[in-house]
């Protein structure tokens, strides 16, 4: 973050986590209680069929954005670097340092980067330094236990339960303390 602002005096930089999550017809089963005596059941149908969750959070606010594709190959990432870039007002007066992991889209030589992204890349084998690892459980709890006709109705149940996660519970679960920490009272500077 520090290095960024070095190179960027007049911009604002802020810190997000990015990550991908599969969700597909094949049930996420949950425990569940039931009364003594009576087996819970829940109804499975599995298929295979999947759609991908792209994940971006701001720890520090829990500020989300959310991107659902069909894949997850160097294509996809891009397009969805695009859309973050557009969504968090990424460019030459605003940056983003996006902490991702080293998933093979994420290193692709002909990844285009949009202006004002900069990608840190965290060890590997390491999803617990990821915050955004931490983001699925409250996705998965809109569609744990449930059956499915299409992907098309899985995909507008996950968008619906994307919408309802509120910042103070995302903010809870993202921000380690030893994230950096934006400088909200930085001073504002003008171009001359």
């Amino acid at each position: 973050m520090e290095e960024v602002q070095r190179e960027h005096p007049f911009a604002s930089v802020e810190v997000w986590a990015e990550d991908e999550h599969r969700v597909g017809l094949k049930p996420i089963l949950r425990r569940v209680w039931s009364p003594k005596g009576v087996r819970p059941t829940a109804a499975v149908r599995p298929r295979y069929e999947w759609v991908w969750v792209y994940g971006f959070v701001d720890p520090q606010t829990g500020r989300t954005e959310w991107l659902l594709m069909p894949y997850v190959d160097t294509g996809s990432y891009g397009a969805a670097l695009r859309e973050f870039a557009k969504a968090a007002g990424a460019g030459p007066d605003r940056r983003v340092v996006l902490v991702v992991d080293q998933a093979g889209w994420h290193r692709a030589k002909d990844l285009a980067i949009p202006e004002g992204l900069h990608m840190v890349f965290l060890p590997v084998y390491c999803p617990e330094l990821q915050p955004a690892e931490r983001l699925w459980p409250l996705c998965d709890e809109g569609v744990a236990n449930k059956l499915f006709d299409s992907i098309g109705e899985l995909e507008r149940a996950v968008a619906d339960r994307l919408v309802k996660i509120k910042d103070e519970a995302v903010r809870r679960l993202t921000r380690y303390y030893w994230w950096p920490k934006t400088n909200q009272n930085a001073p504002a500077f003008t171009r001359s």
